[in-house]
């Protein structure tokens, strides 16, 4: 009799599907991929189960392709793979399939690791060091298990890097593998040169530069315990090791480590729960923690280990004010004045803006046309090196106009600034500086990146000018002087995050002045200098902003005293998204009247209503049971009949409401 198996493949459903193996097929093993027909379609998908039993009278159709002779997922992976797509209400093969590397043979990657043992540290550690890595190696006496989650809170210079590599060389050392994940892989420069001379073979990069097949090589590495130090960004998270020590999230605060499509997990939060699954120490860290995290270091769930002072002998920067809202030019004088007696000093500056074009938004002066994206609700950039607006939610490109379309006049102005803005002002203002830009337009070319941080390392720039990407992972002994060039850029943002996002920015960015010297200066330029966050983070006021904001979201009934989950419906046709919003709703209801049921706020149009086409309605559902959301949303995606043009998005603990 043929072998039948349940068969997980990457559709919106809950379910799995029953197929039946050829008896010209070998047996096939548990976590294997396969080859499957799907209604006309013929999908990839996960063997979850080998024993499957026929359920009434239907007609089972074959496995058309065994994939892996050896199976690529263990059980602990499928039931990991389990939790994911029950946490964030996704099918379990959608959840698979954004799980896997995707490829179906594996290639080294070309820049292999060298073959180096374990390096010795040669940096002496500080008191407060020393105590963090005794507390996350610590092994538990008498067979208990150890505290789970650890949080590393420390001022920006403050050695936490030194901290996590320092306990992952120990925890490598008792056999065991060590999962180290950050932001954004393409800028962790300086920390993959670390771990190359560190701890050699032993890791495994895995990151969006590779190809797919190369991302499976990596895979066949770690699973053959050849590499047994993980480091990538959010989807690292899904890394098949065993045997886990110790698990990193640097950069905890950091949006990138949610997912924006399907499912769409934060690589947060599936670390805590492989750490815990695993028996394994779960280590956090920032300088400036999610408001979810300080809370939870308040309540004791998460136990803190604190660094106070930079070990590199910088000083705390100067961080000062200017109120921008009478001035008309994009750089105060007081900013430029600082640049050049930074020039002066042979020191060097960075600048940050969170907007890359030449100017967000190309109006008419005549009769106030905006050149807006014909696809999304949302003004066109532009970008003066391409002579061309662009829409940096959907990538539409159109030549840039020389009249208004409206009125036919000539009179066309720019509203706004960026990076491409900025580093024009500069060279017009301050023409004897050497700048460098840094942003997604400027590092296009594979290799662009490195090549421009090392520039900058070596003293080839006086002046680095960028987008969010120059407050992440970047340490550079020279710089004295950064310039906000407009801190409030964030705060009109329809979010309750907006102020959390400036605050942490403004932190973050002010962080890279002054690490190797005393004469640190930050100058933050905003037009809104008494908002409480841009003048707790000038004043390092951490205890008083977190305070603060945590006693407005419980008033406001925010995260973290309650959990979110936004449903957005989309469709070409507004009224349909509407419509299916308003139903969603109705049935949704009769649920969230019970005692411990939930609030439904909406259905309204998004902040963003149209993206790519697509017009998008949104409601959220708010409570204290995370599992009650899920379920309610489980049950209304069974009775939900949608039209095949209208797409319901499932977001638990959204990071943004746009």
């Amino acid at each position: 009799m043929s072998q039948l198996v349940s068969v997980a493949v990457p559709v919106p459903l809950d379910r799995v599907f029953t197929y039946r193996v050829p008896l010209e097929m070998e047996s096939v093993r548990l976590g294997a991929r396969v080859i499957v027909p799907f209604g006309r379609r013929t999908l990839r998908g996960v063997v979850v189960d080998t024993s499957a039993k026929l359920e009434g009278d239907h007609a089972l159709r074959d496995i058309t392709k065994l994939v892996d002779a050896e199976p690529l997922f263990d059980p602990d992976y499928l039931r990991l793979a389990d939790w994911v797509s029950r946490q964030y209400v996704a099918g379990l093969g959608e959840t698979l399939q954004a799980m896997l590397p995707g490829a179906q043979r594996a290639r080294e990657v070309a820049d292999s690791i060298g073959d180096e043992p374990l390096a010795a540290a040669e940096l002496e550690l500080s008191d407060e060091q020393q105590t963090a890595v005794a507390a996350l190696v610590a092994e538990p006496a008498g067979g208990a298990a150890p505290p789970a989650w650890f949080y590393l809170y420390g001022i920006t210079g403050s050695g936490k890097t030194e901290v996590f590599l320092r306990a992952a060389q120990i925890w490598l050392e008792r056999g065991k593998t060590v999962l180290y994940l950050v932001p954004e892989i393409t800028l962790s420069h300086q920390l993959f040169a670390q771990l190359r001379k560190r701890f050699g073979s032993l890791v495994a990069l895995l990151h969006s530069g590779l190809t797919a097949s190369q991302r499976l090589g990596e895979w066949q590495r770690i699973r053959t315990h050849e590499a047994r130090f993980v480091v990538g960004a959010r989807s690292a998270v899904f890394a098949p090791v065993d045997n886990l020590g110790l698990v990193v999230v640097d950069e905890e605060h950091d949006g990138s480590y949610k997912a924006g499509s399907n499912p769409r997990y934060s690589a947060r939060q599936v670390a805590l729960w492989r750490a815990k699954d695993a028996g394994a120490v779960c280590v956090l860290g920032s300088a400036t923690p999610s408001v979810e995290a300080w809370h939870l270091m308040q309540a004791g769930s998460l136990q803190a280990l604190r660094l106070t002072r930079r070990l590199s002998g910088g000083a705390l920067p100067q961080v000062r004010i200017k109120d921008m809202s009478r001035s008309v030019g994009l750089l105060s004088s007081e900013l430029v004045t600082a640049l050049r007696e930074t020039k002066a000093l042979g020191a060097q500056s960075i600048l940050f803006l969170n907007r890359r074009g030449f100017a967000p938004v190309l109006a008419c002066r005549s009769c106030d046309y905006e050149f807006g994206c014909s696809r999304c609700s949302a003004p066109m950039t532009y970008h003066k090196e391409r002579h061309a607006l662009v829409c940096h939610y959907c990538g539409n490109t159109a030549a840039a106009p020389q009249v208004c379309p409206n009125c036919g006049s000539l009179d066309l102005a720019f509203g706004g600034a960026g990076t491409e803005r900025i580093e024009e002002e500069l060279a017009r203002e301050v023409p004897e500086l050497t700048v460098a830009r840094l942003d997604a337009d400027s590092t296009r070319k594979r290799g662009s990146l490195a090549e421009l941080l090392d520039r900058f390392a070596s003293g080839d720039y006086d002046v680095l000018v960028g987008t969010q990407m120059v407050a992440k992972g970047l340490n550079f002994p020279r710089v004295r002087t950064v310039g906000i060039v407009s801190a409030d850029t964030g705060l009109s943002m329809p979010d309750f995050r907006a102020a959390e996002r400036t605050f942490a920015l403004i932190v973050q960015v002010a962080g890279r002045a002054g690490r190797f010297r005393d004469d640190g200066t930050v100058i933050v330029q905003t037009s809104r200098p008494r908002h409480p966050a841009i003048a707790y983070a000038v004043a390092g006021a951490m205890e008083e902003f977190y305070r603060s904001e945590l006693d407005l979201r419980r008033e406001l009934h925010f995260p973290p005293f309650v959990r979110m989950l936004r449903l957005v419906f989309r469709s070409p046709e507004r009224s349909r998204a509407q419509r299916a919003a308003a139903h969603a709703g109705a049935l949704l209801t009769e649920r969230g009247r019970d005692p411990a049921g939930f609030d439904i706020l909406g259905p309204v149009a998004a902040p963003l209503e149209r993206i790519a086409g697509q017009w998008r309605t949104h409601l959220i559902l708010r409570g204290t049971s995370a599992e009650r959301l899920g379920d309610a949303v489980r049950n209304l995606r069974t009775e939900l009949a949608l039209p095949h043009t209208t797409h319901m998005e499932i977001d638990v603990d959204p990071v943004d409401l746009l």
